[in-house]
């Protein structure tokens, strides 16, 4: 029997385990996918959040101003990138800077510091492509820009290095409650037993309680965000994720660098009623392409290498519900933005949750951090000569875009909580994320993933399931 089984590998339930693995106890992690954040957390604008906008006295304001304050500690622990760039929020209109001035009034209230108000000249002097009327903005320095990937990959690894079991594929379709434990099934009709049970199923946590909780009314509505990806070419086009006050009109569309070095501009907002819908439209490029020129102008929209589309978990009480709904069973849901952000504060308070009322112990064998894959394109030649020396295949290089070696992808496959496919490597080292996304590379990374998991080329996936390349050999 298990002490805790977290349902969802998300960023949420990833960061949950790696803070559970603080304490002493059998703990299982289940995904229904073949991998670790392969739902909202793998599709966000990847912003840590100063947290001004959350309303006073909330679970996300308090997460958000948490995660914020925590971000670079945990970064740096668990080695994933960060940076603190700041955030600007422009005001176009003289008539709406009471709004404005709402927005610092409440970031005060949420304990945000970095904060401050400036006017048309120094926003233009920090960001040039500014669009030219604006007339305030709301700077916070206290907040960033993270990788949404690599932040999630991070927490499963360093969960799992202390002793936290992942089974992947794996989807409840039944919670049942016996005496003093819960019996999970899944989908294939295998029965799990726990003392108890965190739900971080994301866009799905509101089915997940309602399975156990038949008079619960928990709505989770996906709503889609499409996005442009621009080229690393870009990179410098903005300094600051930047963002329109919301006004009668909506919130209009952010620009931000990425932790990479591309640009990225989005996202539209819309309801779904598919959650698995992910599909991109010309509608909305043509949305975001339109609406952009608001924020900034001159995008360098021939720039764009790549579309992608994200649903976030919005419950419709416009909060995080964070809880012991009932005595073993913790609720997550409805973690949508600032979620990224609100990632490490939620861990810590849920695994606190759920320590407390099992009465776990500390584990005084519990290591931080995580052994990172090499990342040959930031070494100097002296360094990465002297790692092709210790291993020939960190001087072959597979993705010419993103300067990617055959040895980190192999590293990528056989880390803890490993790629077992193509869009995993991707989120691990990047590889098909470059210009060409994959045009190049994508025939050598799949001879290596048959290769290194002893499979048929055949049974490649892009993200598992029947997602497979190709269907056969010719000859």
């Amino acid at each position: 029997m298990h002490d805790v089984v977290i349902i969802g590998g998300g960023v949420t339930g990833t960061s949950v385990a790696y803070n559970l693995s603080k304490f002493k106890g059998d703990f299982l992690l289940v995904e229904k996918h073949s991998d670790v954040c392969e739902e909202t957390s793998k599709a966000n604008s990847g912003i840590c959040h100063g947290g001004y906008d959350a309303y006073p006295g909330s679970m996300k304001a308090k997460m958000n101003v948490k995660g914020n304050h925590m971000m670079r500690e945990i970064a740096d622990e668990l080695d994933f990138p960060y940076k603190q760039i700041g955030t600007l929020v422009l005001c176009h209109e003289e008539s709406n800077f009471p709004n404005l001035k709402a927005l610092y009034d409440q970031g005060i209230e949420n304990g945000v510091g970095g904060m401050k108000i400036i006017y048309r000249d120094e926003i233009l002097e920090l960001e040039p492509n500014v669009e030219e009327n604006v007339y305030a903005a709301l700077l916070c320095e206290e907040a960033g820009i993270v990788d949404p990937f690599l932040m999630n990959i991070a927490f499963a690894e360093g969960s799992n290095l202390n002793g936290v079991e992942y089974k992947l594929n794996t989807n409840i379709t039944k919670i049942e409650k016996k005496d003093e434990y819960y019996i999970l099934t899944t989908e294939t009709g295998e029965t799990i037993e726990t003392r108890a049970v965190v739900n971080a199923a994301g866009l799905y946590s509101d089915q997940i309680h309602n399975k156990f909780f038949a008079n619960e009314d928990f709505e989770v509505r996906a709503r889609r965000g499409e996005y442009l990806l621009l080229d690393k070419e870009t990179d410098g086009f903005v300094s600051h994720v930047i963002f329109n006050l919301p006004t009668d009109k909506g919130k209009g569309i952010l620009v931000t660098p990425t932790i990479d070095g591309n640009t990225l501009v989005g996202p539209t907002s819309d309801f779904v009623d598919d959650k698995a819908d992910l599909v991109t439209t010309q509608k909305a490029i043509e949305e975001v392409i339109e609406k952009v020129e608001d924020t900034v102008k001159n995008v360098p929209v021939r720039q764009v290498i790549t579309s992608f589309s994200g649903n976030r978990a919005h419950e419709k009480g416009e909060d995080f519900i964070l809880e012991e709904s009932e005595k073993g069973f913790f609720d997550c849901i409805g973690i949508e933005s600032p979620g990224l952000t609100s990632a490490p504060a939620i861990g810590e308070y849920m695994a606190e949750l759920v320590s407390k009322s099992l009465g776990l112990e500390e584990n005084k064998d519990f290591k931080p951090g995580r052994n990172p894959i090499p990342d040959t394109s930031e070494m100097s030649p002296e360094e990465h000569n002297e790692l092709i020396k210790q291993n020939p295949k960190y001087g072959k290089i597979i993705c010419r875009c993103e300067k990617v070696t055959e040895g980190e992808i192999v590293d990528a496959i056989h880390s803890p909580v490993g790629a077992t496919t193509v869009d995993g490597i991707k989120r691990r080292v990047r590889a098909t994320a470059g210009r060409c996304q994959g045009g190049f590379c994508l025939p050598a990374i799949m001879e290596i993933l048959a290769r290194e998991l002893e499979i048929e080329e055949t049974e490649v996936t892009k993200k598992g399931g029947d997602s497979a390349y190709i269907e056969g050999r010719v000859k």
